[in-house]
C-alpha cells in the first residue's frame, strides 16, 4: 500500500495515461477548428504511420502463423519419449478459480483435461472457489470430484474467504489464496519447486491435447526454465458458432493481436491463462490479490524479482476459451464492453512499472524504458487510435473554411485517406481469411454458407475498433485517472450453460 508523500507521486502516475489520452482527443478538436489545414496534415501522416504499422504486423502475423501451423502437426509427447527428456520428474500444478460458473462449463473442462495426450497422474488440479458462493460451489465440486476426481494425482477443493482485509475480491485473491494452499501440499509431498510446473487457467479453458507435452518440452529444454513464463495462443472457439457476428469479430481480434506479439517476445506480457514455474510462483508471493489484472501482473512481479532478467516464451499451442456470448444479443455486448473494460484496466500497471522501475537500479534501463514504452504507447493507442483515424479524421475536412476547402492538399487529402483504407482493407481480409482457417469443425445444424459469413463479418472490424475498442479503453483509463468510487473492481465474465 502507497501512504504519505508517496501517494500522491502514485496517484500522478494513475491519472497520466488518462491525461494523455483526454488531451489528445481534446487536442485534435480544438485543432480542427482553430487550425484546420495543420489538422489535415496531421491526419495524413498520422494514416499513413497506422498503415506502415499495420502492414509490419502482418509481417509478424504470418510468423507466427506458420509456427502455429508447424507446431500443431507435431506429436509432442512422442516427441519428449524421442530426445529421452526425464518428464516424469516434473509435476503439473493446474489452477481453476470459479466464482458462480455453472456445473455445465466447469464439468466440460474436466472432459476436455481428461482427454489430453499426457499423463494425468503428473497432474494436481486446484479447483478454487469463493466463500461468498461456498454452497453452491461446494455442491459442484463435490459432483466433479465424484466424476473425475480419480482421473488425476490429486484434485484439491479451495474455498477463498470472503471480506479479507486489504484484497480485492476477484480472481487475483482467488487465486493467491490457492497457492498458498497449493505450497502446503507439494511441500508436504516434497517436490522440488523447480520441477513444479503452474498453469493459471480460466474455468473456461480447453487446452490443445498436445499442450502439457509442448508445455513440459519447453520448461525441460529452455536454458534456466524458472526465468520464464510460458504463453500459449488463445483462442475464443467453445462457442465460436453460436456467437453472433460482433463478438465472433471482437475475440478472433484478441486472437489476432496475441498471435502478432508472439513473434515478438520483447513485447510479451501473460495473458488470461499461461503457465510459470511454482519456484518463482512462491518467490514472489503468488499472485497479486488487490488488483483486477492479475494475469499480466504476475509477469512484472516476476521480471521486478529477478532485475529484468525474466521473459515470457511463446507457445504455438492454443488454448480455447468461450465468447462472452449468452444467447441475447444486446446483453451479450454488454458483457463484451464490460470484457474490454477489464481488460483495458490492465493500465494499472504503468504505475506499477513506473513506480517499481525507478527503484531498483539493477533492471537495465534499455529494458525499462523499451517495457514502460510498449504499456504506456499501447493502452495510449487503443483508446485514441481508432478514434483518430474514423473519426477525428474527417473533422477538419468538415469544419474548414471554404478558402481552406479549396486549397489543394484539402482536396486531395479525401482520396489520400480513401487510398490508404483501402490498401489496409488487404490485412483485414487476410485476417478474415486466417481466422475462417482456424475454425473449429462446423456443427452440422449449420449451413456451409456460414462460412462466408464467417469471412465478411470482418468488414465491421472498423466499428467494432471504436465501440469495443477505444471507448472502454477511455473509460478504463478516465476511471482510473479520477480514482476513487470510479476505480474498477474485478467483473467476472458470465458463462453460458
Amino acid at each position: 500500500m502507497i501512504i504519505n508523500k508517496n501517494y500522491y507521486y502514485y496517484r500522478l502516475l494513475e491519472i497520466l495515461p488518462g491525461f494523455l489520452v483526454w488531451t489528445t482527443l481534446i487536442g485534435a478538436v480544438i485543432l480542427s477548428f482553430w487550425q484546420p489545414i495543420i489538422a489535415i496534415y496531421f491526419i495524413i501522416l498520422f494514416d499513413l504511420y497506422w498503415f506502415l504499422r499495420i502492414s509490419y504486423s502482418l509481417i509478424y502475423l504470418i510468423i507466427s502463423w506458420r509456427k502455429y501451423q508447424s507446431e500443431i502437426k507435431i506429436d509432442w509427447q512422442k516427441e519428449l519419449d524421442y530426445r529421452h527428456i526425464n518428464y516424469q520428474q516434473y509435476e503439473h500444478l493446474i489452477f481453476l478459480p470459479t466464482y458462480k460458473e455453472p456445473l455445465e462449463v466447469i464439468a466440460k473442462t474436466f472432459d476436455n483435461l481428461i482427454a489430453v495426450k499426457y499423463s494425468l497422474k503428473k497432474m494436481t488440479i486446484i479447483l478454487g472457489g469463493e466463500e461468498r458462493d461456498k454452497e453452491n460451489f461446494l455442491n459442484i465440486s463435490a459432483i466433479i470430484n465424484e466424476r473425475y476426481g480419480q482421473y488425476f494425482k490429486k484434485l484439491i477443493i479451495t474455498v477463498h474467504p470472503q471480506n479479507v482485509a486489504g484484497e480485492l475480491p476477484g480472481k487475483g485473491s482467488n487465486m493467491h489464496y490457492a497457492g498458498q494452499q497449493a505450497k502446503l501440499y507439494v511441500d508436504q509431498q516434497g517436490w522440488p519447486h523447480e520441477r513444479v510446473i503452474v498453469s493459471c487457467f480460466d474455468i473456461d479453458t480447453h487446452v490443445h491435447p498436445q499442450y502439457f507435452a509442448y508445455l513440459t518440452m519447453q520448461y525441460a529444454t529452455v536454458d534456466r526454465p524458472t526465468h520464464y513464463s510460458y504463453q500459449p495462443l488463445a483462442f475464443y472457439h467453445n462457442n465460436m458458432w453460436e456467437s453472433n457476428f460482433i463478438t465472433r469479430v471482437v475475440a478472433n481480434s484478441t486472437t489476432f493481436w496475441l498471435l502478432t506479439d508472439l513473434a515478438r517476445p520483447e513485447r510479451l506480457f501473460t495473458f488470461s491463462s499461461h503457465s510459470m514455474s511454482f519456484d518463482t510462483l512462491v518467490k514472489v508471493g503468488f499472485w497479486q490479490n488487490d488488483i483486477v489484472t492479475e494475469d499480466s501482473r504476475i509477469f512484472l512481479q516476476c521480471f521486478i524479482y529477478y532485475n529484468g532478467d525474466y521473459q515470457v516464451k511463446p507457445m504455438y499451442i492454443p488454448v480455447s476459451m468461450n465468447t462472452v456470448y449468452m444467447g441475447k444479443f444486446w446483453r451479450s455486448l454488454i458483457n463484451q464492453y464490460k470484457q474490454m473494460r477489464r481488460w483495458a484496466w490492465g493500465v494499472e500497471h504503468f504505475p506499477y512499472m513506473a513506480w517499481n522501475f525507478a527503484r531498483n537500479k539493477k533492471i537495465p534501463l534499455v529494458k525499462k524504458i523499451r517495457y514502460l514504452w510498449n504499456q504506456t504507447e499501447g493502452v495510449y493507442s487503443w483508446a485514441t487510435a481508432p478514434l483518430l483515424i474514423f473519426i477525428m479524421g474527417k473533422l477538419p475536412l468538415w469544419v474548414a473554411s471554404k478558402n481552406i476547402q479549396e486549397l489543394y492538399i484539402a482536396q486531395q487529402a479525401p482520396y489520400i485517406l480513401k487510398f490508404l483504407m483501402s490498401i489496409s482493407m488487404v490485412g483485414l481480409f487476410l485476417t478474415g481469411f486466417l481466422a475462417t482457417k482456424i475454425l473449429p469443425p462446423k456443427p452440422q445444424k449449420y449451413h456451409w454458407a456460414k462460412y462466408l459469413i464467417m469471412f465478411f463479418q470482418w468488414l465491421i472490424f472498423p466499428i467494432t475498433m471504436i465501440i469495443f475498442g477505444s471507448l472502454p479503453a477511455t473509460d478504463a483509463q478516465t476511471r482510473m485517472m479520477l480514482g476513487g468510487r470510479f476505480k474498477l473492481g474485478f467483473w467476472v465474465t458470465e458463462k453460458k450453460d
